[in-house]
């Protein structure tokens, strides 16, 4: 079943009736309409990108936080999606928008076993990112809760200051530069310069 992002925003604000902490669904909405902004300009430039199915996905990435925990809601938002019949192209923006580099290690916040859920790594490993999975990778990495965007380098050092520092952190940071640096190229400017209000968070 397909998803538009009307029905994915829709999806959002039913379960903002339900959550203990809507934080994560105005941190969702965030990443969606700054993602569509990047997308539109990358459509602009002739790139074949759906700038529709980027937003929805955007709204989509952090579902799985529905009850109000961060903690699993990766493989959370997977099932939840799936269990309401979504394709699987939808459904699986839940698991690969902490991941970079097809690397279930490129992640802030901590470094993950891949013992421990071996689904997951497989997935990461072999899966093949769309243009618009990548756009919601980074706009995740410009997007905090409250509805701003920030520059890469400043939601990176937020995250470290609430999550930490761990032995994959630069290598994470790497990876975020080089992705910022892809769409930049793609562009042939600074992406930042779609977004004039980012000043302001500075």
């Amino acid at each position: 079943m397909k998803l538009n992002s009307k029905e994915a925003r829709e999806l959002l604000e039913q379960e903002r009736k339900n959550t203990i902490n809507d934080g994560w669904v105005d941190h969702s909405i965030s990443v969606g309409d700054t993602a569509g902004r990047i997308a539109k300009a990358l459509s602009d430039k002739n790139y074949a990108v759906d700038i529709d199915k980027t937003i929805t996905l955007g709204y989509l990435h952090d579902i799985g936080k529905y009850n109000g925990e961060s903690q699993g809601h990766i493989m959370r938002g997977y099932n939840y999606l799936k269990d309401k019949g979504y394709d699987e192209e939808y459904c699986s923006i839940c698991l690969t928008h902490s991941y970079l580099n097809n690397d279930i290690i490129c992640t802030a916040g901590g470094i993950p076993n891949p013992v421990d859920n071996p689904f997951l790594d497989e997935f990461i490993k072999n899966h093949k990112y769309t243009l618009e999975e990548k756009i919601i990778n980074l706009c995740d990495l410009m997007c905090p809760q409250g509805g701003k965007i920030y520059t890469v380098d400043k939601r990176l050092i937020t995250i470290m200051l609430r999550r930490g520092a761990y032995s994959n952190t630069q290598y994470h940071i790497k990876e975020a530069y080089k992705l910022k640096e892809y769409f930049d190229n793609l562009l042939g400017y600074n992406l930042y310069d779609l977004f004039p209000e980012i000043k302001d968070n500075l």
